[in-house]
């Protein structure tokens, strides 16, 4: 099985709210390309949901160390931050992830 298709099997678990099994799927794809962004992002919002907010973060974090110009990235390490109380970083993140926006760019 390739990454994109355990990616699709972890979304089938997540819509059905099981995140450990989605989890499960999402780290497989990881294994077998850790440079895949789109399972990132769903293995940190599936580890956010199950409350595991400093595995999101450190998942969210290598996700940024492969992809630092993604707004996506940006704005999900912005509300990990506002769910740890650290307001003054999700600033910092959410300006980051709004100057990276393709939509931001497009309205100067």
């Amino acid at each position: 099985m390739d990454a994109r298709a355990l990616l699709k099997l972890g979304f089938q678990y997540f819509a059905q709210k099981d995140y450990e099994k989605a989890c499960y799927y999402f780290n497989k794809a990881l294994e077998i390309d850790d440079h895949f962004i789109p399972a990132y992002s769903a293995l940190c919002e599936a580890l956010n949901r199950m409350g595991e907010i400093e595995k999101a973060l450190n998942v969210v974090n290598k996700w940024l160390s492969l992809e630092n110009k993604d707004a996506k990235a940006h704005f999900a390490l912005a509300r990990l931050y506002v769910q740890k109380g650290l307001i003054e970083q999700a600033e910092k993140e959410l300006e980051i992830a709004k100057s990276l926006s393709p939509l931001e760019k497009s309205n100067k």
